[in-house]
């Protein structure tokens, strides 16, 4: 029986019993599905992720007195006993770290802001110099950005998000307007250009102020984070841990009192996240594949019994047991194949509408698309040796004789 003869074949019994079919198929079905939904999801994030994250800057680093990712609080009575950074810290990268090629404090002090009798709740208004954004690359889209002399004598200037912009002034024109802040009026200069949301984020939801001017308001105690661009990251780590280490007294053999932070970091950890829930993934895909792989071995079983009259009469005219054994197998795999198809349709098309719903990323795989459909064939080949090896190890007599 040649291949296309068992696939015709096979195609044959499943319309001819339409439900069993699909009851038989609905293992794999759901176990495709689920592979193609979820690894769909997760490309299209880590694309959006990756992304997003290079907007922060590839040749960026954090300095601040607390770990840049942390994922325990266990350690934190450790990392509140740290002395805080300062602007003196900052100024003294700037000077004996030269591959730091540019330097801003950065302290964040979140806050409503209103306008005219609208109000927007928890912007994030961070204070840094002139520098900060061609450190992060995120630039003035309409207006500028304040200056070094602004910053040194404490003006009340702002550069403002898009989010901003759009609410207090959806006809544009922000330029020269005043916003309140903590009840001082800050006068706009500049609007940023806009770069979307990060994992739930709204990264246009800010306003930048001149550090110096945050500190006359909220005082020098807050806590400060130290934001350079580098021009070899590593290099500049070690110069910048040196430095900090003579600023702050570090004893020779006492571990860092400050941490780095990278945008690498963000996507090591982005990565074990969605690795985790990646594996969850697989492992109710692979139970859904082991229920459907052992449906369809148990239907084959009955289809063998079913059709024992018509192996007899194959093997009276000549068949032999390769041949019996090779018509059930492909019939086996075909039924896994058209369910494993079908379940790349149904995963896509879920997919699609959870993204549609969510507004999640979503971005099919080529790689999964080809797992999956030789995943559901490979269920077919180990599910079905069973069944076919039963029926070509027939009796010819007996099967003929079987009512």
């Amino acid at each position: 029986m040649d291949f296309l003869e068992g696939i015709k074949s096979a195609i044959f019994y499943l319309r001819s019993n339409k439900l069993r079919s699909f009851l038989t198929t609905l293992g794999i079905i759901i176990g495709v599905m689920t592979v193609i939904t979820v690894v769909s999801l997760i490309e299209g994030l880590n694309l959006k992720v990756k992304n997003m994250f290079s907007t922060l800057g590839t040749n960026v680093i954090y300095v601040s007195r607390f770990p840049f990712i942390q994922t325990s609080s266990k350690n934190w009575r450790k990392y509140i006993k740290r002395k805080p950074l300062t602007v003196e810290d900052a100024i003294a990268i700037s000077k004996h770290c030269p591959d730091v090629l540019l330097v801003s404090p950065s302290i964040n002090a979140g806050s409503d802001i209103k306008y005219k009798g609208k109000r927007i709740e928890l912007v994030s208004v961070s204070g840094v110099n002139q520098n900060y954004q061609d450190i992060i690359g995120q630039y003035v889209d309409e207006g500028r950005n304040f200056t070094d002399g602004e910053v040194e004598r404490r003006r009340f200037v702002c550069v403002i998000g898009k989010t901003i912009e759009k609410t207090f002034f959806p006809n544009g024109n922000a330029i020269g307007k005043r916003i309140d802040i903590r009840g001082y009026k800050f006068k706009i200069v500049g609007v940023l250009e806009e770069r979307g949301n990060l994992m739930g984020n709204d990264m246009d939801n800010i306003v930048n102020i001149p550090y110096t001017t945050l500190q006359k308001i909220i005082g020098r105690r807050r806590n400060l984070t130290i934001v350079v661009s580098a021009e070899d990251k590593e290099l500049a780590m070690d110069e910048m841990r040196g430095v900090l280490r003579v600023r702050r007294k570090t004893p020779e053999k006492a571990e860092d009192d400050f941490s780095f932070g990278t945008q690498d970091m963000l996507l090591d950890f982005y990565k074990k996240f969605t690795g985790a829930a990646f594996l969850v993934m697989i492992g109710i895909a692979s139970l859904a594949l082991l229920t459907g792989g052992v449906g369809i071995m148990n239907i084959m079983y009955v289809t063998v019994t079913e059709r024992t009259r018509e192996i007899g009469i194959r093997m009276a005219i000549g068949a032999k047991k390769r041949d019996i054994l090779w018509q059930f197998l492909i019939e086996t795999i075909t039924i896994s194949v058209i369910g494993g198809l079908v379940g790349i349709l149904a995963g896509i098309g879920l997919g699609k509408l959870i993204s549609v719903a969510s507004h999640l990323p979503f971005a099919v795989a080529a790689w999964s698309v080809l797992t999956a459909f030789f995943v559901s064939a490979g269920v077919g080949i180990v599910f079905g040796i069973l069944p076919a090896r039963k029926a070509a190890n027939m009796n010819p007599v007996e099967a003929l004789r079987y009512e």
